[in-house]
């Protein structure tokens, strides 16, 4: 997803702040495509044609970041951030929506599709389990 401030090119020749918030600055390396930081020593490789960098050390988390003139943003994480709130909320709606409407239906409706609702509830649970617990991964 694309960040909400317009990013700028990585210009080598330039020094910028480092990205892990330890007052570092990112000097380019020689004959290569990537920053060093010259307090913290991490390494960070520019992708998407020089408006990304990407940190080299975090093999499982990519932790990347877009330059907007006067700071980093996020270059990866905004998606799934919103992704994991949408998913929250409409599980919280579901939980409230079904303990408000659960003990009226259960009142008018007969035993079967008492069990076939309970079923049909339970699976919806599962799966949203699966999908908070397949983001939180991410």
């Amino acid at each position: 997803m694309r960040p909400y401030h317009k990013t700028k090119k990585i210009d080598f020749t330039s020094v910028y702040p480092c990205p892990c918030r330890r007052r570092g600055n990112l000097k380019s390396i020689v004959l290569t495509e990537a920053l060093g930081c010259d307090r913290c020593q991490q390494i960070f490789v520019v992708k998407e044609n020089g408006q990304v960098i990407e940190q080299l050390s975090s093999i499982y988390h990519k932790k990347a970041w877009r330059w907007t003139g006067y700071r980093w943003t996020n270059a990866y994480s905004r998606w799934s951030q919103n992704y994991l709130s949408a998913v929250l909320g409409t599980t919280i709606f579901l939980a409230v929506a079904a303990a408000v409407i659960l003990p009226i239906l259960l009142h008018w409706l007969s035993a079967q599709s008492i069990i076939f609702l309970a079923i049909v509830l339970l699976i919806s649970v599962i799966l949203l389990t699966i999908m908070l617990w397949v983001i939180y991964r991410h």
